[in-house]
């Protein structure tokens, strides 16, 4: 129960991040980062009296609709929370708190307004969610054209962005663009942020103590493999497993400690599934 609270929370925390890299930073300089808030931006410049919080609502019990009819309804509660708290977060801004730009300059508000949403994507996306939207839009794309996601989704971004255009101007037009690429490079370092562990590799002859602190007291498994030495021909035991990065430090300085000749090789794990990590089943 208390993980699935802590599920909702980060959700929460992310898609409020959304609400106000749009209200503060976009919306004001006429900025569109793609998707859904693309649209619905481009929707209230031609209709201002309608709210962008609503249109969103609207749209998206629109394409859960349609999506539930065409594609099935695979969406989960977390995307549903995410999707609509988005909407609704965004409603109470503009309701209540009256949103104003933070900053007129448009590469500013671009590049800021692009990362505190790509992180705020990048949260929710990191729990298993969604905000709908674009990822529903590019389902149906999926279903009718058979492209691949990564293709579909991007498709719907590209017609966003010539509405952005059309609307607010070829600068502002081209302001998105640099929006909608960089978005997706923040996201992916979020997950990874998220997701990432190290790979830790030991090469050496006192196998059973390195063993034993990683077990004991770094409080991690690990597998070990028999090795021998390409130049000398000396068996060696070649320890593998997986840590976060300060069990990593306290792990180094033990062998440093034990083992001076040992061989050590740490690499990026992007994501780990499993025990003590990830749930796989996820």
């Amino acid at each position: 129960m208390n993980d699935k609270i802590k599920e909702f929370f980060i959700i929460t925390l992310g898609f409020i991040l959304v609400s106000i890299a749009v209200q503060y930073f976009y919306v004001p300089n006429n900025i569109s980062g793609g998707g859904i808030t693309g649209i619905a931006m481009v929707i209230n410049y031609y209709i201002p009296s309608i709210p962008m919080g609503l249109l969103m609502i609207i749209m998206n019990i629109i394409l859960f609709i349609v999506a539930f009819f065409v594609v099935g309804g695979n969406f989960g509660g977390k995307t549903l929370y995410a999707a609509f708290g988005l909407s609704f977060s965004m409603w109470i801004i503009e309701r209540f708190l009256k949103p104003h730009a933070l900053t007129t300059d448009p590469m500013l508000a671009a590049v800021i307004g692009t990362t505190m949403l790509g992180i705020g994507l990048g949260i929710v996306f990191s729990q298993n969610a969604s905000t709908g939207g674009t990822d529903i839009l590019a389902k149906i794309l999926n279903k009718f054209f058979h492209w691949d996601m990564g293709r579909c989704m991007q498709s719907v971004d590209i017609i966003v962005v010539i509405l952005c255009a059309m609307a607010f101007g070829i600068s502002k037009g081209l302001y998105a663009v640099v929006c909608v690429m960089l978005n997706g490079i923040i996201i992916d370092k979020v997950i990874e942020g998220f997701n990432s562990a190290k790979a830790v590799a030991v090469f050496t002859n006192k196998s059973d103590v390195i063993k034993s602190y990683i077990i004991n007291q770094v409080n991690r498994g690990c597998t070990v493999f028999e090795g021998k030495g390409g130049y000398t021909n000396e068996e060696k035991k070649v320890i593998y497993c997986v840590m976060d990065r300060t069990q990593l430090i306290k792990l180094r300085a033990y062998i440093k400690l034990v083992d001076k000749d040992a061989f050590i090789i740490v690499s990026e794990a992007h994501e780990v599934l499993g025990q003590g990590f990830k749930d796989i089943h996820n």
